[in-house]
């Protein structure tokens, strides 16, 4: 996909802009794979990215109040789409480059155990809440609302939810015992290790195909973002994807 504009790839620019490292606008998702594939890219010799990790919500919405960067990647199309619609993406550049799954987790001395054929929230959650990612704009929480719909399950969620900005912070609540469960993506439970345990793995087919596009900014700080966003794609990042409990976006 990105051969097809090379010109907008080109690295060029005046001096001020080759000095700037790329500056990255990321899903919170992606914070760990990502500093492990910025640190595997300044080792080449690059300049060492940077990154904003926020909910894709709340990204889109800074970029759509001026901030400035030099690439986006959400955890959907919905808040790509809103960025491009603002002109504010090099359109050509743009294409899907990750998916991943949803999980249910509860904390790691949890005995909770689901069965998503007929699931039933109420003895896990007990007094408790489901932690999720807003389910009225943040990606995983629209998501996890979609498979809870098609589950039969979100009516006994839905008044006992932890509403949180993005996914990372549904996952600590969890972590620290705060929700009896949580709905994130399997990523997330990767990074947490021991300190949560995965009680269901929700069907893909519940819910729409989970996509992270990426797109180079129309108006780039750094002339070296061009480099690293060709770098996402590359054999060395897509093993560190894996790695972090990602998969490369193979069309659905």
């Amino acid at each position: 996909m990105l051969a097809a504009a090379p010109g907008a790839l080109a690295a060029c620019g005046p001096p001020e802009r080759a000095q700037l490292a790329p500056l990255a606008f990321a899903a919170a998702s992606l914070i760990d794979t990502l500093q492990a594939i910025g640190a595997a890219h300044a080792a080449t010799g690059a300049p060492a990215p940077t990154f904003n990790f926020a909910g894709s919500a709340t990204l889109a919405r800074q970029l759509e109040h001026g901030a400035s960067a030099d690439i986006f990647i959400s955890a959907d199309e919905a808040w790509m789409d809103h960025v491009a619609a603002l002109g504010l993406i090099e359109t050509a550049t743009r294409a899907p480059l990750l998916t991943n799954r949803l999980v249910l987790i509860a904390p790691a001395g949890s005995t909770a155990q689901l069965d998503v054929a007929a699931l039933n929230l109420g003895p896990a959650l007990g007094d408790s809440r489901l932690a999720m990612a807003d389910p009225d704009a943040v990606p995983a929480g629209r998501y996890g609302r979609a498979a809870l719909q098609a589950l039969g399950a979100w009516r006994q969620a839905e008044g006992r939810l932890a509403r949180t900005d993005d996914v990372r912070e549904a996952l600590r609540l969890v972590e620290v015992g705060e929700a009896a469960l949580g709905l994130v993506y399997a990523s997330d439970a990767h990074a947490a290790g021991a300190r949560v345990r995965v009680v269901a793995q929700i069907p893909e087919s519940a819910h729409p195909p989970i996509s992270y596009p990426a797109a180079l900014m129309a108006d780039q700080r750094s002339a070296d973002a061009p480099a690293f966003f060709r770098f996402l794609w590359s054999r060395e990042a897509e093993a560190l994807f894996q790695q972090f409990g990602f998969a490369r976006w193979r069309g659905s």
